[in-house]
């Protein structure tokens, strides 16, 4: 963050609320008072893999979630969430910070952020510099609407072997909602970009945290910042965007992992070179080659950063170890898949561990970039254990691959997954 943005948040971090924590998000109807400390219960879920018993908590604006760590906050969504429909309710979406003094310095809470005079800045190779209200977003631009799915590129790594280090997600660090926004591109083109412009350098109001943990700062290219696609986004699912998501205003960048997604973002500027920031130049790179992978245990020889999203599928409405009867005859296999943006165009599913296949029914297509709904028949003949799978197929052709691929910092995950089911009589 650039000094004078720093400055003029220094006052609004000081304006902590002590006892439990409440916080007045500004909105533009007024400031709202809420809680800001995560609320324990007793309640856990342990994960399928080890050291996974993790707490099930209540942060603001969010039902209970799968919590990893408070400072900064990471919060899982319980799968069966997927299960309630394509779009992932903003109380259920999940939460992945890198630093947490946007929450103001430990033990306090969340600080005010107030869209009366919050600011984002559009400067570095431009005509003119911005200094744009949310209401200026909301008022001076065209609106524009998509449905994708924001995914964390460490999702799933909980289940890698080898195990490797950072948060031990399951696979509830992803949700799709419908954002609404303004183009990217509308807001860069109204400051006017220079023509030696290279990448879009991208920044939040979240700070370097103790410890020499550096500011989180990303960068894309101006090729993608120009194409009309890159969002900045104030709405999700209808709503003011939940604190914990970036509230007021997120990048959506459509099919890349969220790494990009910017929250609370408060300054965009046109740089002329290829962005030297710690996330981009060290952090969140993966294996350069086709598989994003090496063997086990190994160091890749160069990376690259990562951007898009691989193609997954998933069971959502049967969980692994569950008891279904023989007497219920057939039943009905739903889930979800979705990939980078080239879109679903096959579901395959598989009732005996990958033995045979059969094609599923595609559901509702909401767009490219949206989780596309599956489902079909299951027809159990005997009693016995059933080992169901999906694999997805998206409009390049690409597999979920049936063997785990494996890289250091434990991205991409999207193995085919097993569900396995006992037929009782």
């Amino acid at each position: 963050m650039h000094e004078e943005e720093k400055l003029r948040f220094a006052a609004a971090r000081r304006r902590i609320l002590r006892g439990l924590g409440v916080v007045g998000v500004g909105t533009l109807a007024g400031a709202v008072g809420r809680r800001v400390l995560a609320s324990h219960t007793a309640d856990t879920i342990t994960q399928p893999f080890g050291n996974g018993e993790r707490p099930l908590v209540q942060w603001p604006e969010k039902r209970q979630l799968i919590q990893l760590t408070t400072r900064p906050p990471q919060l899982d969504t319980p799968f069966s969430v997927f299960n309630e429909g394509v779009l992932t309710p903003n109380d259920a979406f999940f939460v992945r910070y890198h630093n947490a003094f946007i929450f103001g310095t430990p033990p306090t809470g969340p600080q005010t952020i107030d869209t009366t005079t919050f600011r984002l800045v559009v400067d570095g190779n431009v005509n003119r510099r911005l200094s744009l209200t949310v209401a200026d977003l909301k008022t001076k631009f065209t609106p524009m609407e998509t449905v994708a799915v924001c995914q964390c590129a460490g999702n799933s790594r909980g289940f890698f072997k080898p195990r490797v280090r950072g948060g031990q997600w399951a696979h509830g660090a992803m949700g799709n909602a419908r954002w609404t926004g303004v183009a990217l591109r509308d807001v860069l083109q109204s400051a006017g970009v220079g023509a030696a412009a290279v990448q879009v350098a991208l920044d939040g109001l979240d700070t370097e945290a103790w410890g020499g943990v550096p500011d989180f700062q990303k960068a894309i290219n101006i090729d993608l910042a120009l194409g009309g696609e890159v969002m900045i986004a104030y709405a999700m699912n209808g709503a003011d965007l939940p604190m914990l998501n970036g509230f007021p205003i997120r990048l959506v960048v459509p099919g890349y992992y969220a790494t990009y997604w910017v929250k609370h973002l408060t300054r965009i500027t046109v740089v002329d070179s290829v962005y030297d920031t710690f996330y981009m130049t060290t952090g969140y790179r993966i294996p350069n080659n086709d598989c994003a992978c090496v063997p086990p245990g190994t160091t890749p020889t160069s990376t690259v950063p990562i951007t898009l999203m691989n193609v997954r599928s998933f069971i959502t409405s049967h969980v692994d170890g569950a008891a279904v009867s023989l007497a219920l005859g057939q039943q009905v296999v739903n889930g979800i898949a979705f990939d980078g943006g080239s879109g679903i165009r096959e579901v395959q599913f598989s009732q005996d561990g990958g033995v045979n296949w059969r094609a599923a029914q595609l559901g509702p297509d909401l767009g490219r970039y949206s989780y596309r709904p599956w489902n079909i028949v299951f027809s159990p003949s005997q009693t016995g254990t059933y080992v169901l799978q999906s694999r997805a197929v998206n409009n390049l052709g690409q597999i979920q691959p049936l063997d785990p691929l494996w890289n250091p910092p434990g991205y991409m995950h999207n193995i085919v997954e097993s569900v396995r089911v006992r037929v009782t009589g």
